[in-house]
């Protein structure tokens, strides 16, 4: 057992280094106008006056932060404080808040509307970045980001949070994160990315105050003054923050008949756009919530998670292949099945099933997250260009149509199963 996780450890440390962020290093810097380039197709054309998207930005702020806490190389946090100083400098809305959804190829604001799951991961990225290097200035651009979030998001009536606002924070008709997405006012997906965000937020500020070091540079009014550790009515805020949505997991997004995770909501929690289940979703929400619960810290709270964890994965078997790969989702109304075998869903099978062994002893569930990562390797990753591709069809035929860097496809999922592995093992 233990010479079969150092396999899967060693391999994911060569992966991550030489295939993902090697990448992203050497064929995705923007160098003539900052930060990084917004697209690269699947078949390896870059565009250079692609969009730059707040997502892909905030991914790569967090994936290179991530590998630079972990593996300590000094090109990742060079490669971190890029992605952090263009999202600072260009993403971030210094007149209303908030962060835009995309700027143009020099830097402009494009897109203004408020994605709160955009923000979520700009939080995310932040807070990485201040875990890796003690950077008070990054926890205070995350905080006021939380802010935001709890301010023009958070539903007092029946809690959640809704998706989207225009820049003004005004109410918008168009909701959707994208085309492929039911338009209603509350999903799954932005809950997941907003709890994944505020649990690092969190994690932070116990890590904060408890070394109680930091390089600060006084940034947005200096919401924690320099020379003074992490206040504790913060941590209990964000705190109580984590709390609810791990409550709303278990009490409003889990189906309870099925232990899937329904994906669209009207405001008051019925659900909307049909009978949907995205086992992706499903896994990658199993070791997420498990992870909230964990930072949080509260014996209850983990008490009543760990369960749903197990049954929530357990659930999600139904789109396990018998080569180990994963499929996208389905729609049980319609009977309609997408069974495309995307990247980052077979990053999260591996990362979720490795965290059901890691935590409740069950050695097929280890079985499982080494056949998803045989597979990757034998049909996703790029050993020639880098990175990985977008997906493969059921059918074999390898998916070049979609991105293999862009708007949506970013080096996180990926980069994050590798490190959480190296980190369990």
């Amino acid at each position: 057992m233990k010479q079969r996780v150092e396999k899967m450890k060693q391999e994911m440390q060569d992966v991550v280094e030489n295939n993902i962020l090697r990448f992203w290093m050497d064929q995705m810097m923007d160098c003539e106008h900052g930060g990084f380039y917004g697209r690269m197709a699947g078949n390896g054309e870059l565009h250079p006056e692609a969009e730059k998207g707040a997502i892909l930005n905030a991914r790569i702020l967090w994936s290179f932060s991530a590998a630079f806490r972990v593996l300590k190389h000094p090109e990742y946090l060079e490669a971190a404080t890029r992605a952090k100083d263009y999202i600072i400098e260009h993403f971030i809305d210094q007149e209303y808040g908030g962060v835009y959804w995309s700027v143009d190829y020099e830097g402009n604001p494009l897109d203004t509307k408020k994605q709160f799951y955009a923000i979520g991961f700009v939080i995310y990225g932040l807070t990485e970045y201040a875990r890796a290097t003690g950077d008070r200035e990054a926890l205070d651009y995350a905080l006021e980001l939380y802010e935001c979030i709890e301010e023009h998001a958070f539903d007092s009536v029946h809690n959640g949070y809704i998706e989207a606002c225009t820049r003004e924070w005004g109410e918008i008709a168009d909701m959707r994160l994208s085309e492929l997405d039911a338009n209603y006012p509350k999903s799954q997906n932005t809950h997941l990315h907003i709890i994944e965000p505020y649990t690092n937020l969190l994690r932070c500020l116990k890590e904060m105050q408890a070394q109680e070091t930091c390089d600060y540079v006084p940034a947005l009014g200096a919401v924690l003054p320099v020379g003074v550790s992490v206040p504790q009515e913060v941590v209990d805020r964000v705190a109580g923050s984590v709390r609810n949505l791990i409550e709303i997991f278990t009490d409003k997004i889990l189906n309870a008949e099925t232990n899937h995770l329904d994906l669209f909501f009207e405001m008051d929690w019925t659900r909307g756009a049909g009978h949907l289940e995205s086992y992706g979703h499903d896994i990658e929400c199993s070791w997420l919530m498990h992870e909230a619960a964990l930072v949080l810290g509260d014996a209850q709270v983990l008490a009543k998670v760990e369960p749903i964890v197990q049954a929530v994965a357990k659930a999600s078997e139904k789109g396990l292949n018998a080569d180990g790969s994963m499929i996208h989702e389905a729609n049980l109304d319609t009977g309609h099945v997408d069974d495309d075998l995307h990247w980052w869903v077979q990053a999260e099978n591996v990362v979720g099933w490795y965290n059901i062994w890691q935590h409740f002893g069950d050695e097929e569930a280890l079985n499982r997250a080494e056949k998803c990562w045989h597979y990757i390797k034998e049909q996703l990753i790029d050993w020639n260009h880098g990175e990985w591709y977008w997906s493969r069809h059921a059918n074999g035929v390898l998916n070049t149509v979609d991105d293999k860097a862009g708007f949506w496809k970013c080096p996180y999922h990926n980069s994050r199963m590798c490190l959480e592995i190296i980190e369990r093992s």
